[in-house]
């Protein structure tokens, strides 16, 4: 598979805010939700699983639970699983809830971060400032926030300038970079990154765009 460097994307951790009344020798137990393969060495869920660790360690009477590979929330429902109640954590993309904010769109744009030290000078801007209000504002607090490298990759052909990707079925990682995609005349595929190496293998998608972490993880090479 051809793969190609594209920019950094935001994917943050987060938990709801939860007023925990004590409680005598009863353990409360918090559902901690994500899409990645677990236990696996996939970045997005070693976030999760120290946070699970230490407060184990801790000994406080609280234990997190986690919930990996989607098998409690499918990927783009867990933004509205957290403000539901159905999910108290949860480690995620997340321009996956760009429907609800469209402001969140703007943490996954091709050319917005071209290194990690761009990726931490933009995490201390007023802009990273206004989308962890917004996140605020939903009763939802960031524990913790990674700007990931990622690429593109083609199943069929290799995708060297915009008009090699022509007729192509896509799928893209969020709403900017299918425009993107669009623009140089590719049809959009719309499938978490979960879901891409079946969406190759099927013939559902011939390229994908995703992190770096996602290539390793999903086996996308």
């Amino acid at each position: 598979m051809e793969r190609r460097r594209l920019a950094l994307a935001l994917s943050v951790f987060l938990a709801a805010n939860l007023p925990l009344a004590p409680a005598l020798a009863q353990t409360v137990t918090l559902k901690a939700s994500h899409q990645f393969p677990g236990g696996k060495g996939d970045v997005r869920d070693e976030m999760v699983q120290i946070i699970a660790r230490d407060v184990a360690a801790a000994n406080v009477g609280l234990e997190v639970k986690v919930y990996p590979g989607s098998s409690l929330v499918k990927a783009q429902e867990q933004w509205k699983a957290m403000l539901t109640g159905q999910i108290d954590m949860t480690s995620f993309p997340l321009d996956y809830a760009s429907g609800f904010h469209p402001q969140f769109g703007a943490t996954l744009m091709p050319g917005l971060v071209r290194n990690h030290e761009h990726a931490v000078r933009i995490n201390a801007s007023p802009f990273m400032q206004d989308i962890r209000g917004i996140i605020e504002q939903g009763g939802v607090k960031v524990l913790s926030d990674a700007w990931l490298a990622g690429g593109f990759g083609a199943k069929d052909k290799c995708i060297r300038k915009p008009e090699d990707a022509a007729g192509l079925k896509v799928r893209s990682a969020g709403s900017t970079f299918a425009e993107m995609w669009a623009g140089a005349g590719a049809s959009i595929v719309s499938v978490p990154s979960n879901e891409v190496y079946n969406a190759l293998q099927q013939g559902v998608a011939q390229v994908t765009d995703t992190s770096s972490g996602s290539f390793v993880s999903f086996r996308l090479y």
